[in-house]
């Protein structure tokens, strides 16, 4: 990343993880190889984390952990309390990322206290996630400490290809959320990924990640079995054409993705009713 700080560039992601399941599934995913676990905040699973960190029995400095800041946690103060807070659930005395979840609320306080923590040794590095282009460029001009990461909706059928090309004036790293794309746009039946698969023995998912794992993008898959994490993981053994890229990228139909990030509807919704 720009601060020189280095990370896996593929993860575990704990996304709709339930609390009750969480540590088994951390704990599965670190068994296999996983040295990346992506939670946060608002998925209500952090303990389950750190009670993984714990119990797993790999040193602490071999782990990558992260973890972002919820809108209801917003604020200078409040940001401040619940980067202390994370840090008891996931019971470390360091986090490696933390990231703002979401551009709402008063943001640039919540960026204040990460700088904060991040001059004070709690954090490792500091990001955001889910920012379009504008409010992107809006805060790395406005801001100290350059953004490290970038956590986006990005896959095969969303490729963020505008945002990328204005976070690497900054040098500011993608983070695909989604990148099997929530299993919308069949991708796991799209011909041209089999196509591609099938001369290499993998399967759609994995090709679709190891196009944006040769792009530099972190890609943090999701699964709560076993076989799928390892699966996920199988993806260092090949490498795509060029003709292959091409085919690849012009599967790109919803650059910024699918979510509806800047509908006042869906903004009101989730600062309203999503409260931690």
């Amino acid at each position: 990343m720009n601060n020189g700080l280095e990370m896996p560039i593929l993860g575990y992601g704990v996304f709709e993880v339930s609390p009750e399941e969480c540590e088994r599934c951390v704990l599965d995913a670190i068994s296999v190889g996983y040295r990346s676990i992506d939670t946060a905040q608002a998925y209500r699973n952090e303990e389950g984390v750190g009670n993984a960190i714990i119990k797993c029995g790999v040193p602490r400095d071999e782990l990558f952990i992260t973890t972002k800041i919820w809108i209801s946690n917003a604020g200078y103060e409040k940001a401040k309390s619940s980067i202390n807070e994370s840090l008891k659930k996931l019971k470390n005395d360091y986090i490696d990322l933390l990231l703002i979840h979401q551009p709402y609320g008063d943001y640039y306080g919540t960026y204040r206290a990460m700088e904060e923590a991040y001059k004070e040794g709690k954090v490792r590095a500091i990001g955001v996630s889910n920012f379009h282009p504008d409010r992107f460029v809006d805060l790395a001009l406005h801001v100290n400490v350059p953004p490290a990461m970038n956590q986006v909706e990005t896959n095969v059928f969303s490729q963020q290809t505008k945002l990328r090309e204005e976070m690497d004036v900054f040098g500011t790293k993608t983070t695909a959320w989604g990148p099997l794309a929530r299993g919308l746009g069949d991708l796991f039946m799209n011909e041209t990924l089999l196509g591609i698969g099938t001369e290499y023995g993998k399967s759609a998912s994995q090709v679709a990640l190891r196009f944006l794992i040769e792009q530099g993008i972190v890609v943090i898959p999701k699964s709560v079995h076993v076989e799928r994490m390892k699966q996920n993981m199988d993806v260092f053994d090949f490498s795509l054409s060029t003709t292959e890229i091409e085919k690849i990228t012009n599967l790109n139909i919803a650059d910024e993705g699918t979510a509806q990030l800047r509908d006042p509807k869906f903004i009101k919704w989730i600062i309203n009713n999503y409260k931690l």
